[in-house]
C-alpha cells in the first residue's frame, strides 16, 4: 500500500503510453513539407508568428502532395478482403496550427479525397498540441542553435535553458493527446458500429502531422522510453515523411 507520503513524492508521469501495449487505431507521423522557415534556415517556433507566417516552399507543397498520393496508394493497395468489408474506417488527420503544418496536413487531406478515401470529420482537425516545440530565446535566430537545445536534452530532459519548452513537456502533451485520440475514435467507432463496420475489426488511421522535434519525441513515447533524453537518437524525421508508431509487444 502507498503511504500518503510515498504518494505525494510520486513523480507525475511523463510519458502516458509507458505502460500500454496496445492501441486501438494505427497511427502515424507526418512532418511538414519543406517550410520558409526551412528555406531561411531559421527557427520558427512562436504560435504568433508560426500560425500566420512560415508556410510551405513550391518544393514542400510538391512533397506534400507525394506523401498524400502515396499514402493513398498504400491505403489502396490493402484492398477489401472477402466478405467486402474494408479493416479501416478511414483516416483521421489531425494537425498543428502551424502554418507548415496546416498547409501539408491540407494538401495531403486533398490527395486522400481523390483517391475517395473516407476522411474522419470530412477534413483535418487543428490541434495545439501538436505544434512545434518553443525554442524560447533561439526563436527566430539561426536553426543551428538547435544543436546547443539537443546536447542539453541527453543529460536533462527536463531542462529549459534558452526558455525552451522541455523535451519532457512536449512528450507529456503528445502522448496525451495520443490516448485521448485513441479512445475519441473508438468511441466513434462504438457509436457508428451497426452497419457493415465490425467493431472488432475495422479502425482508423490516425495522421498526425507535426513538426521535427515534436514527432522525435513524441516516437520516443511509443517506445516506451520513461523519459524524452535519446530523441535524438532516433532515425530524423525528414520533411514530408510518414512513419507508423508502433507500440512494442
Amino acid at each position: 500500500m502507498t503511504s500518503p507520503s510515498q504518494a505525494s513524492t510520486a513523480k507525475p508521469l511523463i510519458n502516458h503510453l509507458l505502460h500500454h501495449s496496445r492501441l486501438r487505431s494505427q497511427f502515424y507521423a507526418l512532418r511538414h513539407g519543406q517550410s520558409l522557415a526551412n528555406v531561411e534556415k531559421i527557427i520558427s517556433s512562436d504560435p504568433q508568428i508560426s500560425t500566420v507566417k512560415h508556410g510551405l516552399s513550391e518544393l514542400g507543397k510538391d512533397q506534400a502532395r507525394v506523401a498524400g498520393r502515396s499514402f493513398a496508394a498504400d491505403y489502396c493497395k490493402g484492398g477489401v478482403p472477402e466478405g467486402g468489408v474494408s479493416p479501416f474506417k478511414g483516416v483521421a488527420i489531425y494537425s498543428s496550427d502551424f502554418t507548415r503544418a496546416r498547409e501539408t496536413a491540407s494538401i495531403f487531406a486533398e490527395e486522400l479525397s481523390e483517391a475517395a478515401i473516407p476522411l474522419y470529420n470530412n477534413d483535418i482537425i487543428l490541434e495545439t498540441r501538436l505544434r512545434e516545440r518553443f525554442f524560447g530565446d533561439l526563436n527566430g535566430g539561426p536553426d543551428t542553435k538547435y544543436q546547443d537545445v539537443w546536447d542539453i536534452d541527453v543529460k536533462d530532459a527536463d531542462h529549459t535553458e534558452f526558455h525552451v519548452e522541455s523535451a519532457n513537456s512536449v512528450l507529456r502533451r503528445t502522448t496525451k493527446l495520443v490516448l485521448e485520440l485513441d479512445e475519441i475514435l473508438e468511441l466513434q467507432l462504438s457509436a457508428q458500429s451497426e452497419g457493415s463496420y465490425n467493431i472488432d475489426e475495422s479502425c482508423w488511421k490516425c495522421i498526425l502531422v507535426a513538426h521535427g522535434d515534436v514527432l522525435q519525441i513524441l516516437q520516443t513515447g511509443f517506445l516506451r522510453h520513461p523519459d524524452a533524453s535519446r530523441h535524438r537518437s532516433l532515425e530524423h524525421l525528414e520533411t514530408a515523411t510518414i512513419r507508423e508508431l508502433i507500440l512494442p509487444e
